[in-house]
């Protein structure tokens, strides 16, 4: 194939930049005065490595200052087969990149004819997140997690950024937004590698439970309305979500287990 001299790769993020700069959107021409507390925000996701690969959840809360900007937040996307985004931030940017980043690697896998390294797509993000600099300069920060199942060499990886698109590979475990501290926290004292899929599930639950108890601005799950946290399993078999039908047997069960503890089961 032969590619046009402007272009350097098969990047579609320069596509855009070269052919259509008027499509990628501009969030530091704001007018003066705007207030970046106003606009909405996804708090608490996290991340972590399991028995079968990785693990992303999100809550689902979105907030604007002290206000409930969105309640049903999608907060993890899948960015191809074995990939994960998370978004942490000032919500529009957040969603722009992830779907960028999405169509960035579909992009990439038919000009090349084979999808990206796992590796090679954690550095794309970074690259994304450092173009951000000057929006986040004002106000309109996206801290991401990224994550996936690394075909080549068959394990689950995980990775956190900063908002200069640093990016730092973890270990076990990783959490960013409002209540990302709380969640690792929680983690800390919970997390297994060698974790079964639903001692994973219950991990990942347990811990936004307990960032959404010290966080006013994580959403616990909310049985009332029927609203659950996401969560992800990225395996060798590509993505699975869990159901909100397990999410809510699983916070039930931990509801039980609170309450016995707290000496207020039934009598």
């Amino acid at each position: 194939m032969q590619f046009d001299a402007k272009y350097r790769g098969a990047s579609f993020a320069e596509l855009l930049d070269v052919d259509y700069p008027y499509l990628r959107p501009d969030w530091t021409d704001l007018s003066a005065g705007f207030d970046p507390a106003l606009v909405p925000h996804g708090t608490t996701v996290l991340g972590f490595k399991y028995q079968e690969g990785v693990v992303i959840a999100g809550d689902r809360l979105a907030t604007a200052g002290h206000r409930v900007a969105a309640r049903h937040m999608e907060k993890v996307y899948a960015t191809d087969d074995h990939s994960l985004i998370a978004i942490a931030g000032a919500a529009g940017p957040a969603i722009e990149m992830a779907r960028l980043m999405r169509i960035e690697l579909e992009h990439y896998e038919k000009i090349e004819g084979e999808p990206l390294e796992l590796e090679g797509k954690a550095n794309k993000l970074s690259q994304m997140i450092r173009q951000n600099m000057p929006a986040a300069m004002q106000g309109f920060m996206v801290v991401p997690l990224f994550a996936g199942y690394d075909l080549r060499r068959h394990v689950g990886r995980l990775w956190g950024y900063d908002m200069t698109g640093g990016r730092y590979e973890e270990l076990d475990y990783e959490a960013t937004g409002s209540g990302g501290l709380y969640a690792k926290e929680s983690l800390k004292k919970t997390h297994k590698k060698d974790a079964t899929r639903q001692e994973s599930l219950a991990m990942a639950v347990m811990a936004l439970v307990d960032a959404s108890d010290e966080d006013r601005a994580t959403g616990g799950p909310d049985l009332v309305r029927g609203i659950f946290p996401i969560v992800n399993f990225c395996t060798r078999n590509g993505i699975d979500r869990a159901t909100e039908a397990e999410i809510e047997q699983v916070y039930r069960s931990l509801l039980a287990e609170r309450t016995t503890q707290n000496g207020r089961g039934a009598q």
